[in-house]
C-alpha cells in the first residue's frame, strides 16, 4: 500500500480503463460516476476520510466508472488482488451496505426519504460537495432537491 496525494478535480480513473486499484481516503473526498449517451453525470457514491472506493469490475475488464477527487486528498493506494486477500472487510462491508441501501432506496423510496438517508450515510460531507451532486446521486433533479431540503426545514 503506498501513499499518494491528489489535486481538486484531478481523474484517478477514467471509464474504459483497466484498473485494479483501490483507494481508501486518508484526507480529502473523492466520487465515482458515470456518464450517460447524452452527457449527464449520474454519481454512484462518494467516498469521505476513512471509506474506499474501487470499481467493481474484474481486475481484466474495462472499468465501467470515472473516479475524481473532489478536494485535494491523501490516498493509500492498494491493488485489487492485495485487498481481497488482507480482507479490510470492515471497509468493504460498510461500502457494501451503503450501496445496497442506495440501490433499494432509488427503487422504492420517495425522494425526501432518499435525502434523508443520505444525510445519515454522508453527514460530513453536504456542504463539501455542490448540490447538483448532491442531486445527481439522489437521482432527482436540483430543483427537486430545493424543494426537499425547503420542506425537511419546514419539518423542523
Amino acid at each position: 500500500m503506498r501513499e499518494i496525494k491528489v489535486k481538486k478535480g484531478q481523474i484517478l480513473q477514467h471509464k474504459g480503463d483497466i484498473n485494479t486499484r483501490v483507494y481508501k481516503v486518508k484526507s480529502g473526498l473523492l466520487r465515482s460516476y458515470s456518464i450517460d449517451d447524452k452527457g449527464k453525470e449520474h454519481i454512484y457514491m462518494f467516498a469521505p476520510e476513512n471509506w474506499i472506493i474501487a470499481d467493481n469490475c474484474e481486475t481484466s475488464t474495462p472499468c465501467n466508472l470515472f473516479i475524481d477527487a473532489l478536494e485535494d486528498s491523501v490516498l493509500l493506494i492498494s491493488e485489487k488482488e492485495e485487498e481481497i486477500r488482507n480482507a479490510k472487510v470492515k471497509s468493504l462491508v460498510n461500502r457494501l451496505a451503503a450501496l445496497q441501501d442506495r440501490i433499494l432506496g432509488l427503487m422504492s423510496s420517495p425522494s425526501i426519504e432518499r435525502y434523508k438517508k443520505f444525510l445519515e450515510t454522508y453527514p460530513a460531507i453536504t456542504q463539501r460537495v455542490p448540490q447538483r451532486m448532491i442531486a445527481s446521486y439522489l437521482g432527482i433533479t436540483p430543483e427537486a432537491l430545493s424543494r426537499v431540503r425547503k420542506e425537511i426545514s419546514l419539518e423542523k
